[in-house]
């Protein structure tokens, strides 16, 4: 897996853009940017602002309940 501090700014974007699209599973963000559901989760916490992180989390991704994927 990539270290996150090796993106560019606009990848992050397109990261966490993906993330919280519900219709963007996380393996196509592994796909496109080698790294995990878990390092998205950092990428997430790291550049979204806490309030921001917790609505994104109400939504889903993946067919799952978001809360478990980013609790």
């Amino acid at each position: 897996p990539r270290d996150i501090q090796t993106f560019s700014a606009e990848d992050l974007s397109r990261i966490i853009e993906m993330a919280w699209e519900d219709r963007t599973p996380f393996e196509a963000i592994e796909k496109n940017f080698g790294t995990s559901e878990g390092a998205v989760i950092q990428i997430m916490r790291s550049q979204l602002k806490p309030s921001s992180f917790k609505h994104g989390a109400k939504g889903s991704a993946g067919g799952k309940p978001s809360t478990y994927i980013f609790a």
